[in-house]
């Protein structure tokens, strides 16, 4: 992805993404001004992110021998969005690493061909709490590996 003069990456496209869900809004998710709370929209990027992981996979990843903790997130925004439109939620893989894999997923409401806003999400992968051993680092598991690395968009990697 290029960017502008001050370095900033562009503002993305629906081209950008692999994969896509739609999310119902709800009265709740605006706040006192109006539009679309800011926590409502890191619930969005959770839910694109583990419901494609879940569906993808056909198994229900909370009972693999290591599963993905949340390590990082962030979003930039771009333009508002709230009730009582649907949003769609765009997903790719930016990287797959050995333990951890870095998504992004973008928020789009109405025909709007560029973001509303996009999240990025890291996802560590860390020993399975029924280990009883901590939270050790662990190599992702291939089920979850095969379902990232084809979220991936090599023509568009940084």
């Amino acid at each position: 992805m290029g960017g502008d003069e001050s370095g900033r990456p562009p503002r993305p496209t629906r081209d950008d993404y692999v994969v896509w869900r739609r999310a119902t809004t709800r009265w709740a998710d605006d706040d006192a001004y109006g539009h679309m709370n800011n926590a409502i929209y890191y619930e969005l990027f959770d839910t694109a992110v583990n419901a494609h992981l879940f569906e993808a996979t056909g198994v229900n990843v909370r009972e693999l021998d290591a599963v993905g903790v949340v390590a990082e997130t962030s979003c930039r925004y771009f333009r508002e969005i709230g009730f009582p439109d649907p949003v769609d939620m765009g997903l790719v893989a930016e990287r797959v690493g050995r333990s951890s894999v870095t998504y992004r997923i973008g928020l789009f409401q109405g025909e709007d061909d560029q973001a509303a806003a996009e999240g990025r999400f890291v996802h560590v992968y860390v020993a399975s709490p029924r280990d009883g051993g901590g939270r050790a680092v662990r190599p992702i598991p291939r089920v979850i590996r095969d379902v990232a690395e084809r979220l991936c968009r090599p023509d568009r990697q940084a």
